[in-house]
């Protein structure tokens, strides 16, 4: 089976939105087309409330996927009217919906209620009746022909049973789109948008940041905590620039996660942070630098990636100079290991300074991908050594011969010299931050390996 790349997908894939009312395996689906875990998944109704967006396929069929709330009349979920309208937005940009029931509880009022809102939207629908593994689904099926949309494609998205019938149903709607040739692996990572992940602890702001930049409420908000639940990815455009921003679940102290639910949105968090490029951490001004955001501050710095530092709800400080200057000395103090991060003040409510944020991630992104030419990079070393040389070691002193970078994102480098194993972690750290002080690599992670061999720049 062909793999497609992601920038192939999303030129060319067929975008399709998964409805249904809470519960009946809308996630489940969702997560079986993008061939992994990406929505969560629980037996509690209405745990997606954002629509969420991912890449996948079926057989050769590329598929931009859009998962939806679960979709229920006079729902106590004060939330339920906001979902209402982000399930509308995603009818809207797909070319297909597929409309999801249980058949094993055969339909519903709920049910019928959303048949009618869809057909008002006047998309291609393709009907799902999931949880038909065995003979289980056989009442519903028959009861949902009175819905209108024809024969219904049964299928168990949990076992993966029914694929092919979907496939088949799905293949006349792909036919309709024009397919490019996909482009050289190098240039689709070059052409690749940059993935922007937004973290923090919960209320502090992250997802009306999100609202904010795109100039449209993308996700939901609310002053409880705990309104975003999934890993929220947004396409967008910074001055020419494709980005892909990430919102993610709110991260409190690990001791305060007691239920599932939670665990499973906070862990989606991090598995978000594999993937980005750059990670915004949003600090509320008011209560700044707790222990849990130095935490988050530090598992982006383990996950090598780059870290903007957005200060939140500015406008409810007063002396701002002092208190700026203040957080500055504290993240330089209490952050040793990125040194040099930048910090930005916000107001994410009235969109202030956001041009400003993203100026510096942009600029963030182009230090995380530095690559330094071996020959200014011995320079420098031999200037270092020089200045400081490494320590003896049993009476002899350790020689440098040569250091080398092997990668970038993050900036990754090879030292090599004698005794390798005895060179103190207090030499390397001087090293990391003399690389950063003097070859301007503030606010990113720096890998230093060391390792005994030849200097293969030494003359034979």
């Amino acid at each position: 089976m062909v793999e497609f790349t992601e920038n192939f997908i999303r030129r060319n894939g067929l975008r399709v939105a998964i409805a249904g009312r809470p519960n009946v395996g809308k996630s489940t689906l969702f997560n079986r087309l993008a061939g992994k875990k990406i929505a969560i998944v629980h037996d509690t109704p209405g745990v997606t409330r954002d629509r969420k967006e991912a890449f996948g396929q079926l057989a050769d069929i590329p598929l931009v996927l859009i998962d939806t709330a679960g979709l229920e009349q006079g729902s106590e979920d004060l939330l339920m009217a906001g979902m209402w309208t982000q399930a509308s937005r995603a009818f809207h940009e797909a070319e297909v919906v597929l409309f999801v029931f249980d058949a094993r509880e055969g339909l519903t009022a709920d049910d019928e209620t959303l048949a009618r809102f869809l057909r008002k939207q006047k998309k291609p629908m393709i009907l799902v009746a999931n949880k038909c593994e065995g003979k289980a689904g056989s009442v519903g099926i028959g009861e949902s022909y009175r819905l209108g949309f024809g024969e219904p494609v049964a299928i168990s998205a949990e076992h993966g049973e029914g694929l092919g019938d979907l496939y088949d149903a799905l293949e006349l709607h792909y036919r309709k789109k024009q397919i490019v040739e996909e482009v050289d692996a190098e240039q689709e990572e070059e052409l690749g948008p940059l993935q922007l992940a937004i973290l923090g602890r919960p209320n502090v702001g992250k997802s009306t940041l999100l609202n904010h930049m795109i100039g449209d409420e993308r996700v939901l908000t609310g002053p409880e905590a705990g309104v975003t639940r999934d890993a929220i990815s947004v396409e967008w455009e910074f001055e020419g620039k494709p980005i892909r921003l990430i919102d993610t679940a709110g991260i409190r102290k690990r001791a305060k996660v007691v239920e599932k639910l939670e665990r499973l949105a906070v862990g989606d968090s991090y598995d978000a942070l594999k993937y980005a490029h750059v990670a915004i951490l949003v600090l509320d001004a008011m209560i700044p630098l707790e222990k849990q955001d130095l935490q988050i501050a530090s598992r982006i710095v383990d996950e090598g990636r780059a870290l903007v530092v957005a200060l939140n709800k500015w406008d409810l400080i007063t002396n701002k100079d002092v208190y700026l200057k203040e957080i500055r000395e504290e993240l330089e103090n209490l952050l040793p290991q990125i040194r040099g991060v930048p910090l930005i003040p916000i107001v994410a409510t009235k969109g202030k300074n956001l041009h400003q944020l993203m100026k510096t991630v942009l600029e963030m992104y182009e230090i995380w991908n530095i690559r330094i030419p071996t020959s200014k990079l011995n320079r420098w070393l031999e200037h270092i050594v020089d200045h400081h040389p490494p320590p003896l070691i049993n009476g002899r002193r350790i020689k440098i011969k040569y250091m080398t970078q092997i990668k970038s994102r993050p900036p990754t480098f090879v030292l090599f010299c004698s005794k390798a194993m005895q060179l103190p972690d207090s030499y390397s750290r001087y090293l990391v931050n003399s690389i950063r002080k003097d070859l301007n690599l503030p606010g990113v992670p720096i890998r230093l390996m060391v390792r005994s061999g030849e200097n293969p720049y030494d003359k034979k």
